[in-house]
């Protein structure tokens, strides 16, 4: 067995998704990272061709003009997200949707060139309220999928933490068991570092225009994703409004919270629940954070302060005000 003197730390990165990943990780000493390195950039180039929104012929969008009523194959991983989009849907009460393809390239969150203007901003339609999960139909034993009504789907909300996963499940399959691999700010950590240390994850402080450190987050066998207001949005009549949007209303969020991070054993769930819980607001989602017994952080805002909101095994901790 290896002691910690032993182990060397690595570090492999590369682009996906318009952003980067991350894989930070103890191993052997003189380790050739070069196949481990390809199965990385295999890993979420998969993820990325098969559920991006972005290209043309992805899977998502291959699935997003086929015909109703007509079993489309789709990749088991493909198949595998967007069964558990539908179950957090529905155990969210339909907070978490992935049919929101259309809001979002209506308010110029999504490909193309186009972006939301006041004469658009009226022309927008009023929001029509229907289940996904009976209006798409998930057969995970055949890898298969079938659309009952119309659907643009997007998977912007759960795909980056099932990317997070799979580049998790390919360290595991080296047999490598200290690591921290992320992409963006969805991360998730297996074992501790050789010092007995656990991994230390930096909560961005959520305000535009800015990058601070609001506080840290120490992970050892957990995933963590936060969705915020504060990295993305556009200004129309003196508004910003948020890339997240509301189901409910057909528009961007409309609440007090600033961001909601959320520990889970599954960064593909983590993150899908951060949305989830971030659109339910600052009554609604720490209360669902309590009767599913989560671990969840919410940052509200309160004037030019910040409170936070912490849920842990689905108890509330005492409320910060943080500036």
């Amino acid at each position: 067995m290896k002691t910690s003197t032993e182990l060397q730390r690595y570090s492999l990165n590369g682009e996906t998704m318009g952003t980067r990943y991350t894989a930070l990780f103890y191993a052997e000493t003189e380790l050739d990272t070069r196949t481990i390195s390809h199965s990385l950039a295999g890993a979420v180039a998969r993820v990325d061709q098969q559920m991006s929104t972005w290209k043309p012929d992805s899977d998502l969008n291959r699935l997003n003009t086929a015909p109703l009523q007509e079993w489309i194959a789709v990749p088991e991983e493909l198949a595998t997200v967007l069964s558990a989009a539908l179950r957090v849907s529905r155990q969210s009460g339909g907070a978490f949707d992935i049919a929101i393809g259309d809001l979002i390239d209506a308010w110029g969150f999504g490909p193309g060139e186009r972006s939301i203007t006041e004469l658009a901003l009226d022309g927008l339609p009023a929001p029509t309220r229907r289940s996904t999960s009976t209006a798409l139909i998930v057969d995970s034993q055949r890898n298969q999928v079938r659309k009952q009504a119309p659907l643009n789907l997007n998977l912007n909300g759960i795909a980056k933490g099932f990317g997070v996963d799979e580049l998790a499940r390919c360290l595991d399959r080296y047999g490598i068991t200290r690591y921290l691999v992320g992409i963006d700010g969805e991360m998730r950590a297996r074992g501790s570092k050789p010092d007995a240390q656990p991994w230390a994850v930096a909560m961005e402080k959520p305000c535009r225009g800015v990058r601070e450190v609001m506080g840290v987050m120490e992970l050892c066998d957990a995933a963590i994703a936060t969705s915020g207001d504060y990295r993305h949005w556009v200004d129309v009549r003196g508004q910003s409004f948020a890339h997240t949007m509301n189901p409910a209303t057909g528009a961007p969020l409309c609440n007090a919270l600033a961001a909601v991070t959320v520990v889970s054993g599954s960064c593909m769930l983590a993150d899908a629940w951060a949305t989830a819980l971030m659109v339910l607001g600052e009554t609604q989602g720490p209360r669902l954070a309590q009767e599913r017994a989560m671990d969840a952080l919410f940052v509200v805002r309160d004037g030019s302060q910040f409170k936070e909101i912490s849920i842990v095994g689905g108890q509330l901790q005492a409320q910060v005000q943080t500036r």
